[in-house]
């Protein structure tokens, strides 16, 4: 759960108001995508009932996703930020490309393979 503090002012993320803000934003844009795509050109009349329909659904669609993302969010673990992974340090490049160093063999050498 997110901490509440009273008296405090929520961050955008456990706000109400980002989800909505989002919403919103997504609803009016599909309300006028809708109105000017739905009515079929300048002659015919504006399909308002359409676009208030389209606005709706994407305000609905938009805001479960964000409910739906902003409850599973979680802070990595500490551990994870540490460097623990393969690569721990970037300074020193392998020179080939399994990582190796390149040595000539001694096999080839013996059976008199030509450099």
């Amino acid at each position: 759960m997110a901490e509440q503090n009273s008296g405090e002012r929520r961050s955008l993320r456990t706000s109400v108001k980002g989800p909505l803000m989002f919403s919103a934003f997504w609803a009016v844009l599909a309300f006028f995508a809708v109105l000017i795509f739905a009515s079929g050109g300048s002659a015919k009349a504006p399909r308002f009932d359409l676009a208030f329909t389209g606005a709706g659904i994407a305000f609905i669609v938009t805001l479960v996703i964000a409910a739906m993302l902003s409850m599973s969010y979680k802070d990595n673990a500490e551990h994870l930020g540490k460097g623990s992974g393969v690569n721990l340090s970037s300074r020193k490049p392998a020179s080939s490309f399994g990582g190796h160093a390149a040595e000539p063999s001694s096999d080839a050498d013996e059976r008199g393979d030509i450099r």
